[in-house]
């Protein structure tokens, strides 16, 4: 049994990689985007068909193609040449799946985030499922097992967030917008902070707003990629690509109000923490907002972060909010790694995890607090419910278990 895997250098590509070996099933990596940015989706075609054609030649065919998020050309050659294309999406928001290849009979679609699924399983009913995610359980735990003196006295903290403060992919830094565009932005924004659970950004939006903000990015991204390039653009709008529906509203929606609104949530959160706690960060994102907050610096995902985890007293989770209803990985890897976890409260947490008894979760800054400090008070109770997380995710969530079923539904579905 062989694969091919189709890569572009995700970090939930090596824990894939070797759940696939651990099935017995041989894994030959397509890896020339992990270095070449610039593919286009002809070159991605070309590569692609050259690996299906050369062994199908030989008598050695793949069972699938596989990619971490969906890839419209990699669907494309497949369809073309009667091979199955399945794909895991990992992200929020991803435009590609509202690309028509979304259709294609070859694939076996997988979302881990249920609002996603069902806007995007219409389109392709018999090819599209849901699929939460899950990690890397077994490597993570070596790296627990690995912590010495010197890691305890490196990452031990009260509280410690690790991730990105998105100001570099906020894309309504730096454009012109009206005044009344930006209030009207500025105050769903700050009533969609005060929402947990639901995210009505999308639907709040008016027309006139949405066509502001696509002419100014587009506006903006040409200006950015110079004259010679205006045709391509930056901003995901311009991708040339047909849309199974008209996708301005959730573009707007989500990669730009979206990724601002998480550039503001994580800012007020870690200044509202930090007033009371000490708060330490790990993070490559520009943290000159930040007020009182220890800044670590960015950490390694394999090597750093399990320790992190583990180490720290409360680990505390903010989902961006265009990842609507699901659970992120970062969730998963804090309680692998035995680590305390808060959450943000998402509607599909219930399903999987119990809170008070895997994890907490809060639904205001003031509940967030009001956690953090009796959790720091209570350590026993902390420590219950970070090995009863860290059980569940090793016995039911690891990313074996998870694809596990992902080819059980292949099977039922070829």
């Amino acid at each position: 049994m062989k694969i091919l895997f189709y890569r572009y250098n995700s970090i939930y590509e090596p824990d894939c990689i070797e759940a696939f070996k651990n099935f017995g099933i041989e894994v030959v990596e397509e890896t020339t985007e992990m270095t070449k940015k610039d593919m286009t989706p002809g070159d991605q075609v070309q590569l692609v068909a050259d690996h299906l054609i050369s062994h199908a030649e030989k008598g050695d065919p793949f069972m699938f193609v596989f990619s971490i998020n969906f890839f419209p050309a990699v669907s494309d050659v497949c369809e073309k040449l009667n091979a199955i294309y399945a794909c895991w999406s990992v992200d929020c928001p991803v435009m590609e799946l509202f690309a028509t290849q979304i259709k294609n009979r070859c694939n076996r679609v997988f979302l881990f985030d249920m609002a996603q699924y069902e806007r995007i399983s219409k389109y392709n009913p018999e090819c599209v499922f849901y699929l939460p995610l899950g990690t890397g359980t077994e490597r993570i735990k070596k790296v627990v097992d690995s912590i010495t003196d010197a890691d305890r006295r490196k990452y031990g903290a009260d509280i410690s967030f690790v991730g990105s403060l998105y100001s570099e992919k906020n894309k309504l830094n730096g454009i012109e917008l009206s005044d009344f565009s930006r209030g009207f932005i500025d105050g769903i924004e700050n009533a969609q902070l005060k929402v947990y659970g639901y995210n009505f950004i999308e639907e709040a939006i008016t027309d006139d707003i949405v066509r502001e903000v696509k002419g100014a990015g587009a506006e903006t991204a040409a200006k950015s990629a110079g004259a010679e390039n205006a045709a391509k653009g930056d901003a995901p709008e311009d991708i040339d690509r047909a849309w199974v529906e008209p996708i301005d509203r959730y573009i707007v929606a989500n990669s730009y109000i979206g990724m601002e609104l998480a550039e503001k949530e994580r800012i007020a959160t870690l200044n509202m923490l930090a007033r009371d706690f000490k708060v330490d960060l790990y993070t490559r994102s520009d943290t000159s907002p930040l007020n009182n907050v220890n800044v670590r610096g960015g950490a390694n995902s394999l090597l750093e972060m399990p320790k992190i985890f583990n180490l720290s007293k409360i680990n505390l989770n903010i989902t961006m909010r265009p990842i609507q209803t699901g659970l992120s990985l970062r969730i998963f890897d804090v309680l692998a790694s035995g680590g305390f976890l808060i959450t943000n409260y998402q509607a599909e947490i219930e399903s999987m995890f119990t809170p008070g008894v895997d994890l907490e979760v809060y639904g205001s800054p003031e509940e967030l607090r009001d956690k953090c400090v009796y959790y720091l008070a209570h350590e026993d109770e902390r420590i219950k419910i970070a090995q009863s997380g860290c059980a569940k995710v090793r016995s039911m969530y690891s990313v074996e278990n998870r694809m596990k079923q992902m080819i059980e539904c292949m099977l039922q579905n070829t």
